[in-house]
Order: structure tokens, then sequence, then C-alpha cells
């Protein structure tokens, strides 16, 4: 589950997108947010007006079918953004037309539908999921940090930030397992909670409101264990805090302060630092440009000089990520095996929180 960090090359990556919806335009942000790094090739739409639509927006020829779109232009790799239901469909056709494939969370809607998928296309090793999460700045100095051996074995993750697959991404990379067998243990509670603003913006009138949360247990056996906590529109909630502990046996990160044994008798605290560009005086920019701890950078921003979020810098590195491995330049970013590892667990997660029963999930066709 490992990750690289490209430089800057001559030629940039090049992607297509099959979809136009909002998360497909996520992607065209970024390719114009970094031009010399970033390029869309074309866009596959259901209409000629949606084509059109985009194209006005986003300086994208587009098309209507994969084939037309391979034809115009082949990109170094294909993005196939589009509903839950319809993405194994879509991967499949883009395998078919030969090209490597980065597919969205979730590369296939339930347990049936990801085995499906790999039976058809896992052996090929042409296809790439689009998990981010592991590569935004705070996780990826964290993970820097842990894998050093700062805080010993790691041995417990404890995640309230974001939800389902990503957030068993983040427990799984930060704990090092692979595909070891997972039992969860989930339940939901209904409480009220003013949800002030969301995707749409400020909501003035808002009042407390049932809210789920939805706590999980993740024991992945020899005293491995994750701890999911996650509240309805967390991702946008003012009021409900982003959360991360990550324990190990000589020592634990919370959030960004990291405690450990320094000698027999000594137990010391530090913390990530982050270097932003464009504050008070400094007139670099308005970016994010290093994590460091004790002096050491753990994580420097590849795409310092774009302005882009802490998320959109994650998307980004991906997208270069993907296209190195599609080039032979790179390792595999996030392979579909580790994507439907993910959202296994995650399915897991909803079963037991329905049922109350404990869900194991043994070893799978990808595994």
């Amino acid at each position: 589950m490992s990750s690289t960090t490209t430089s800057p090359t001559a030629a940039p990556t090049t992607f297509a997108v099959i979809g136009s919806g909002w998360r497909s335009e996520f992607f065209l942000r970024l390719a114009r947010a970094a031009p010399d790094r970033l390029q869309a090739t074309g866009v596959v739409t259901r209409t000629a007006e949606r084509g059109e639509e985009v194209t006005a927006a986003w300086g994208v020829p587009t098309h209507r079918t994969i084939a037309d779109l391979v034809a115009a232009r082949r990109p170094d790799f294909v993005i196939a953004s589009v509903p839950w239901g319809q993405m194994p469909i879509t991967v499949r056709e883009l395998v078919d037309a030969g090209v490597a494939v980065l597919a969205e969370t979730p590369p296939a809607p339930d347990l049936e539908g990801l085995r499906a998928l790999w039976n058809d296309v896992g052996a090929g090793g042409r296809v790439q999921v689009a998990e981010q999460y592991l590569l935004m700045p705070g996780h990826a100095a964290r993970l820097a940090v842990a894998r050093a051996g700062t805080i010993g074995e790691v041995t417990s993750v404890q995640l309230s930030s974001t939800h389902m697959y990503h957030a068993v991404s983040l427990v799984r990379g930060l704990l090092g397992v692979d595909m070891e067998e997972v039992v969860v243990n989930a339940r939901e509670f209904r409480a009220p909670l003013v949800d002030p603003l969301s995707f749409g913006g400020w909501d003035t009138s808002a009042v407390p409101e049932p809210r789920t949360t939805t706590l999980a247990t993740l024991d992945f056996g020899d005293g491995r264990s994750g701890l999911y906590d996650f509240t309805d529109n967390q991702w946008w909630n003012p009021l409900r805090a982003r959360r991360i502990v990550v324990r190990g046996s000589t020592g634990e990160i919370v959030d960004d302060a990291v405690t450990r044994m320094v000698d027999p008798t000594s137990a010391v605290t530090s913390h990530l630092s982050y270097r932003r560009r464009g504050v008070d005086m400094n007139l670099e920019g308005v970016d994010l440009d290093t994590v460091s701890f004790d002096g050491r950078v753990v994580y420097r921003n590849a795409w310092a000089g774009t302005r882009m979020s802490e998320d959109d810098v994650a998307v980004a590195q991906i997208l270069a990520d993907t296209g190195a491995w599609a080039r032979g330049e790179g390792p595999e970013p996030y392979p579909l095996a580790q994507g439907c590892q993910d959202h296994a667990i995650a399915l897991a997660m909803g079963e037991s929180a329905r049922t109350g029963a404990d869900v194991r999930v043994a070893e799978e066709v990808w595994a």
C-alpha cells in the first residue's frame, strides 16, 4: 500500500475522464491548476449537449463513446468517474479497450460486484483505484513518522474524520495490514446535531436534527485494531472536529502530537510542524510547503505553487503516480485489490450496524 511522490517531468501526465458529474470536474480543475504536469485529453458524456457544456467550461474535447475517446487521443490512463452501479461496467469496458484505468471509489457497489469485477479484470493488473487519503499531507507525514519506527510497532488506529472505504484505507495503511482477516463490530446512534454547512453551502436556518453516528471496531488479530467513528456529513460540519490517534508499542501520535520514549525514564512530545507560504509577510504564494518533525522534513508538497487544497494535492499526486505507473515509470499507486479490500470491510461495518452482530471479512478472491 505504498505510494510515491513523483517530481515534475518534461511531459505532463495525460488522462481522460468517463463521466461529467461534480466528481469528474475535480480532475479537470486540477489539470487547469497544474497544466505543466496534468493534462485532460477528453471527457465522455452521455449527450452532445452536456459535452458542449463541458467543453465550454473546461476547454476539453468530449466524446460519446470510449472507442471515440481512445481513437482521438490515447492518454496515459482513463478515469472512471461514474455512479456506483455503473462503475464495474465502465471499468470492464475500459480494460477491454486496452487502456490503463483509474477507478473512482468504490470499484463496485457490493461484495458480489467486487468479486465479479476482480474475476473479470483483476489478473490483468491494469486497474488502480483513486484512493487518495494516505497521500494527504498530514496523513502522509504521520505515516512517515510511524514507518520510521518513532512509536515502535503500530498496533492501533482510531479515526474520526472520513467515511467507509476512505477511513478503512487510512486504518489499514497506518497499521500496515494487507489482506488479513478482520472481525467488524459496528453500532449506530441517533442524536440531535446542528448541521449548518454542506456541499450546497451554509444553511442559516439550520436547527438540531437527528444525525447518525457510526462506531465500529476492526479486529485484525495479533493485537492490531482500528476504531471508526463517523457522523453524517462530518466532512463538512464545522461542529465535528477530525481526530486521529495512531498507537504503537513505544508511543503514540495524536493528531499532530507525537509522544514516545527517548530513554528508559523519559517520555517526550514533539509536534508535526507545517510550514505554510503566504502567512503574514511571506510573499512566496499561498501553499503548504513542508511538514517537519524534530527538525526533519517528513513531507514536501510536490504541488507547491498551484494553491491547491490539501485534498486536491492528494488527488493530484495519485493522478501523477498513476501516470508514472501506466508509463512503466513507477509502482502501482493503489491497486484494485486494495480498493476491493477497503470496501469489503466498509460493507461489513454497514452489515454489522444493521444486524448488531460481528461480521468477519475472510480472505477474498483478490487476496
